[in-house]
């Protein structure tokens, strides 16, 4: 006998056929189609098309963007929903190098494995906007951004301390170094300075911090932007060199405390250090500076490392009562914040207490307050200055609370020229060069005579040059040094010959501003259109990971502030909301030396999990997936075995979109299952025909399902426009569901209506349904049903919710709910979900009209 059961398998790819062929989700690009609608850009950060393909993790940003998506396009706006790769990168070049094959191959081909399995899940992406940030018709135009920078002064050259890995041959990001190794691969990592392209980020820095007041992004996210850019008002303070002509500057927010500082420490970097040091102490200095060389900036200013240090033989002047302090050298100053100078007042500073304490400096209290003598514990507080005085110079801060004191040194210094009130960020300029091949060349030149030339934009893209090995040169130059002479040297407009910047850009760079090439992706003239880029800016909805909290998203707005300068945008912020997907975590499996172990090499017994081979006993426990636990799991498995659309239901079922969850196959299982509840709703499985409960009547015939109906239009609605409850959506849904098949006939009107709900979750079932109730075209292109609030005025009743009798909630619920109802309105809350989550429902107590009580 045939089955006519609900069948993705068959139904998925032939829709997902009809859609690319028909371009169902084809955006139009002409300025005057567009602008008979209004706007709504929803935006994904695109992945970076690694080798591992798409996995869990992806799916789940992807997902909650595509609903939204569907359900604006229901509603009536073009929706921008556009896909890309983000595609240069160290990855893929050491892929390249293993397997001796071009990287632009290998970027091709994990590529095309990606668009695949994301193809399969059903996002409905418009694909003729695709963009590529290797190929050089998208690099051409990063290239010519950069040039707009670099005419406003904001790109230029300096040798900066940076990480250099000699196994890679290029240089690392501090995130990169771990105990003086590159994480990925254990190779070692020195320190050398260097001569880097840097971005000016810092002349933005306060825009930057002031503009995030503009955004709506979670408080959370806003702080850490506001704590990496590190805003901090004091005082800039010149301190002299007893017996020497020579000066230092130094940066504290503490200028009440200057009466306090008893010694000066300099960054091992520090210019002045060999030329101030005594010859009596300059064998300790010069091994001790040479040590912290190779050290990370992490390295040095982590708190719970022991302070090192080595005094120079030399003193500073206190500017505020002409007292000697000695200068010392140490390698927790940071010659890249501030001035690479400090003012230590060790009683008022923990870091600078422990160093005293360890080296038997002098710790002053100028700052009453703390709970401890001072010798025993650095007070950082507010309070009011003490053994703050020096006549000779009518200077006295005594009896001043903190933020008077600060106002009056800081007058005194500027009135004796010895220093001024300064703000100062922790912001560094943005290190902008690569010693590597796969990512975008450099549109400049460099003459005989040192002079950097930039090149014209009619020369671009600048294309990246075959060359023999992607590794540097034998003399330590960049890999695009090993290009021929025709790449090399390039002849410049008024005739002379120069020689090709052989550096490349970071992986950042194409990230920058691929929003905005979304928007006109094939143009040959320009980045984008300017008509078209006031239409659809901001981006309206941008979602990602936290792990791009910082970088990239001030990166981003960085460069689109620049572009903002250039009259280039019409918004002064690239992404107006900004959400942040939850992790999938997943069980993984490690022994008592940290191995990790693939699921099929591990054996389940009761509570117990040992490996197969070896019986050797494991530890299980829920973390966040990644392919060195080796708890990854990949899309297309799930979607082999259930179908898209129920992994695009799990994804957003098992929790609030922001928050993290636990996979589990059993979840899946029962999403799956609700599906086939749906499918039964239209479609007999034993003979292919039309339910015969399907009645072409009016939707009031049965007034309780007409009732959840509306009630389920209200909620799905509201659900999906706040995002983070669509779990609760599909929690409604299934409840109309339940009652649907309890009713002696389904009225086609409430069924084609509760389709146009289901459709941006499960695009797939509710297209193919939709189809088979005789309707043609496309259900996406329908226009999005809106609740009657006059229909679901009835009478309501208080459902006391317990948790093994602990109350856990109160639920407002019509008179005549069911049992059915009431039960599975209680399991699908927010907050009952928190205390049942993980745990085996042992039975549910139902007291009629008063409380339920679930018992785990």
């Amino acid at each position: 006998m045939e089955n006519h059961s609900y069948t993705p398998s068959e139904i998925e790819p032939y829709w997902q056929t009809v859609w690319s062929e028909k371009e169902v989700f084809k955006i139009p690009n002409d300025i005057e189609t567009l602008e008979q609608k209004p706007k709504f850009y929803v935006l994904g950060m695109f992945p970076y098309t690694s080798g591992a393909g798409l996995h869990i993790g992806h799916a789940k940003n992807y997902v909650p963007t595509d609903v939204i998506a569907n359900y604006k396009r229901m509603q009536g706006f073009h929706v921008m929903h556009p896909m890309g790769w983000d595609a240069f990168g160290l990855p893929t070049e050491r892929t390249a190098v293993r397997e001796n094959e071009h990287p632009a191959h290998i970027t091709e081909r994990n590529t095309e494995t990606f668009q695949q399995q994301i193809q399969r899940i059903g996002l409905t992406y418009d694909w003729s906007r695709k963009i590529d940030t290797s190929l050089p018709d998208y690099y051409r135009w990063t290239q010519w951004i950069f040039l707009r920078l670099y005419e406003k002064d904001l790109a230029y050259l300096a040798d900066v301390p940076v990480n250099w890995c000699p196994a890679l041959g290029t240089v690392l990001s501090n995130e990169e170094v771990k105990d003086g190794k590159y994480v990925e691969t254990g190779d070692p990592v020195e320190r050398r300075l260097m001569n880097q392209w840097m971005l000016r980020i810092t002349a933005y820095a306060e825009r930057l911090l002031d503009d995030l007041e503009l955004l709506d992004w979670p408080d959370g996210l806003k702080e850490m932007q506001r704590n990496w850019i590190g805003k901090s008002e004091g005082a800039e303070i010149t301190f002299d060199i007893k017996d020497s002509d020579a000066n230092f500057t130094v940066f504290t927010t503490r200028p009440d405390t200057l009466f306090g500082a008893t010694y000066c420490v300099l960054a091992p970097e520090h210019p002045l250090v060999t030329e101030i040091t005594r010859s009596e102490c300059s064998s300790n200095v010069e091994s001790y500076v040479n040590e912290a060389t190779n050290k990370s900036d992490l390295q040095r200013t982590d708190l719970a490392t022991e302070k090192t240090g080595v005094f120079t033989g030399a003193y500073a002047i206190n500017p505020c009562n002409d007292q000697p302090i000695p200068i010392w050298v140490a390698d927790y100053v940071l010659m890249t914040y501030g001035t690479g100078a400090i003012m230590a007042v060790p009683g008022h500073d923990e870091r600078d207490h422990e160093f005293a304490s360890t080296f038997d400096i002098p710790i002053v209290e100028v700052i009453s307050g703390g709970n401890r003598p001072i010798a025993e514990e650095a007070f950082e507080g507010d309070g009011v200055c003490v053994n703050s005085a020096f006549p000779p110079y009518d200077l006295s801060l005594n009896g001043l609370k903190t933020d008077a004191a600060k106002k009056r040194m800081i007058t005194w210094l500027e009135s004796k020229k010895k220093g001024k009130g300064q703000i100062q960020y922790r912001l560094r300029d943005w290190l902008f060069s690569r010693q590597r091949y796969w990512g975008e060349p450099f549109p400049l030149a460099h003459l005989d005579d040192g002079t950097i030339v930039q090149l014209p934009d009619e020369h671009l893209p600048i294309e990246l040059p075959p060359i023999d090995a992607y590794k540097p040169t034998e003399d330590g130059k960049p890999p695009l040094a090993r290009a021929d002479e025709a790449w090399l040297k390039v002849r410049l407009p008024d005739g002379r010959i120069a020689t090709r910047e052989t550096n490349i850009m970071p992986q950042w760079a194409g990230s920058c501003w691929y929003y905005l090439r979304y928007l006109d992706a094939h143009n040959t003239t320009a980045p984008f259109n300017s008509q078209l880029e006031q239409y659809w800016m901001p981006v309206d909805i941008y979602m990602g990971g936290t792990e791009h909290a910082v970088l990239h998203l001030l990166y981003a707005r960085f460069w689109h502030k620049v572009l903002y300068d250039c009259g280039l945008v019409s918004t002064i912020e690239p992404f107006q909301a900004l959400l942040n997907q939850g992790t999938i975590l997943a069980e993984s499996f490690q022994d008592e030396a940290g191995k990790y172990y693939y699921p099929h090499e591990v054996k389940r017994e009761n509570d117990k999990a040992t490996v197969k081979t070896s019986g050797k006993p494991l530890h299980v426990q829920m973390e966040k997936m990644s392919k060195s636990r080796f708890n990854v799991i990949n899309s297309n498995d799930v979607v082999e075995k259930y179908g898209a659309d129920s992994l695009r239901l799990y994804l957003l079922f098992i929790g609030p979109v922001t928050k993290s969850a636990p996979w589990q196959d059993a979840g899946v299982e029962g999403v799956y299952k609700f599906l086939h509840r749906v499918w039964r709703l239209v479609v007999n499985p034993h003979n292919g025909e039309l339910n015969e409960k399907l009645k072409n009547v009016d939707g009031t015939s049965e007034s309780e399902l007409w009732r959840e109906l509306h009630k389920t239009i209200k909620q799905v609605t509201e659900d999906t426009e706040s995002i983070d409850k669509m779990n609760t959506a599909i929690s409604q849904m299934m409840i109309f569901v339940n009652t649907a098949t309890q009713t002696e006939t389904l009225p086609i009107e409430t069924v084609k209506t509760f389709l146009h709900l289901l459709s941006p979750y499960a695009p797939h079932i509710s297209q193919e349904l939709w189809h088979r109730l005789g309707e043609i075209g496309f259900i996406a292109h329908n226009t999005w049903p809106k609740h009657d609030e006059s229909i679901l005025e009835t009478e309501t009743m208080t459902i006391v919710v317990q948790v093994n009798g602990k109350l856990r909630n109160r639920l407002q619920l019509p008179v005549d709910a069911p049992k059915e109802q009431i039960e599975e309105s209680a399991l699908a809350d927010e907050r009952v979900q928190k205390f049942i989550e993980g745990k085996e429902i042992r039975k549910v107590i139902y007291v009629p009209n008063r409380l339920i009580n679930i018992v785990v």
